[in-house]
């Protein structure tokens, strides 16, 4: 049961969420995010808290990024871009249920203070930048701790944003290094 609202880009995001939970939603329209559509979602913070669930793409990061510096406190939840592609598009709408109610599940509240856990050097030593096969690594642990993918420097930020604990962090890296044996 989620109890927070939930935060889209449109209207077929709000489809497909409906479909996967039983939950408030709010669509942003898009990159036109106006005063009244934040009000609306500051109002949703203070009466149940908010979960943003935009598309993993481009845009959905700057939408996530403008919500995020103008409400506090809310959670963060991510679908993996292989989970939101159907032919040539991308998003939300196009995540199963399960996938839907998975990333809600596992949304984090990004921390005010952060505390630096994480270093360049733990990416390079883990092999999450400057290897052959560091994107696929980072897109493997995005989904694995929920935080989605990104390059390098949003992957060290997310990690440290999010809280993300060593035991949590050391749990993916293994099963990466599983994953990538199986693999080769």
């Amino acid at each position: 049961m989620i109890k927070e609202v939930i935060v889209v880009e449109g209207r077929d995001d709000i489809t497909a969420v409906k479909q996967a939970v039983d939950a408030e939603v709010i669509a942003v329209g898009g990159f036109g995010i106006n005063a009244r559509v934040i009000e609306r979602i500051k109002e949703a913070q203070r009466r149940k808290g908010v979960i943003v669930l935009t598309d993993p793409d481009f845009a959905g990061e700057k939408i996530r990024s403008i919500i995020a510096k103008r409400v506090k406190g809310i959670k963060h939840a991510y679908i993996a871009q292989e989970d939101g592609i159907k032919g040539d598009d991308i998003g939300v709408e196009n995540a199963s249920p399960e996938v839907i109610i998975e990333a809600l599940n596992r949304a984090k509240i990004s921390e005010e203070i952060i505390e630096e856990i994480y270093t360049s050097e733990d990416m390079f030593h883990f092999k999450l930048t400057g290897d052959a096969d560091s994107k696929k690594r980072r897109i493997i642990l995005g989904k694995e701790l929920g935080i989605g993918y990104g390059n390098s420097n949003q992957m060290l930020s997310r990690l440290n944003k999010y809280s993300i604990t060593k035991e949590e962090f050391i749990t993916a890296i293994e099963k990466i290094e599983k994953f990538l044996e199986v693999k080769e």
